[in-house]
């Protein structure tokens, strides 16, 4: 979703090309059929899908290890997630959750960087959110300044930007902003376990659903039907 705006913003503003990285996420298939989808709204042309086996093979993420369960809402009783969870969702040495990929944004912000100096663009722009992210490390500001300092320091020109407009933004503003730019967000696919129907019990589908619920409009992507842990 977060990405989605980011596009809407990109395509209202620049020439924009896309990227997407497949890293062999549980919902792979699925987030690449919403970025062709959002692409084909929003007349991007240029893309770039790219695949990288070692986020996959390093594991260490809910995410990308099969071993590792997607924490579901019950699991926080209903609550935002946060340090007192560590026993269910959260790695156990830190309030950071077991649905972080290991450095993933550098991977993606990696490609984004070469494949803007071929094409000469001088912006990245990336849908990091920090205050309804999941505590994520490489979602914070000082991530991306940090970032900004490699590139300018690492690459030919040093003139390319990460662009981060969304990131002080909450998810509810997000979705204003999105109807605003109209931007397609019954393409966006946002579960981190389902590809057929969201599962609607993960983080990132609570998140997601009180996002639109505080906009006062509704979510228009299809869930599972919910049901009680002792239907399970």
């Amino acid at each position: 979703m977060d990405s989605c705006v980011c596009a809407a913003l990109a395509a209202r503003d620049y020439e924009a090309s896309a990227l997407h990285v497949m890293y062999g996420q549980r919902t792979e298939e699925r987030e690449h059929q919403a970025f062709q989808e959002v692409c084909d709204r929003l007349n991007i042309r240029r893309r770039l899908v790219v695949r990288n086996s070692a986020l996959r093979a390093i594991g260490g993420s809910a995410l990308t290890d099969e071993a590792l369960q997607v924490p579901e809402s019950d699991d926080f009783g209903g609550r935002e997630p946060g340090p007192a969870a560590l026993s269910t969702g959260y790695s156990a040495h830190s309030s950071i959750p077991v649905t972080y990929v290991p450095f993933r944004n550098a991977h993606f912000l990696a490609v984004a960087v070469s494949w803007a100096e071929v094409l000469g663009a001088s912006k990245i722009l990336i849908g990091a959110v920090e205050q309804d992210s999941s505590g994520y490390p490489d979602c914070r500001p000082e991530y991306y300044r940090a970032f900004n300092e490699v590139i300018r320091t690492g690459t030919r020109e040093g003139g390319i930007e990460i662009v981060t407009p969304l990131i002080g933004l909450r998810k509810a503003e997000i979705v204003r902003l999105g109807l605003e730019l109209d931007a397609p967000l019954e393409l966006t696919w946002s579960c981190y376990s389902r590809q057929d129907r969201a599962c609607g019990k993960c983080e990132s589908c609570q998140l997601r659903q009180r996002a639109f619920e505080a906009a006062g409009v509704p979510d228009p992507i299809p869930y599972a039907p919910r049901l009680a842990r002792s239907e399970r």
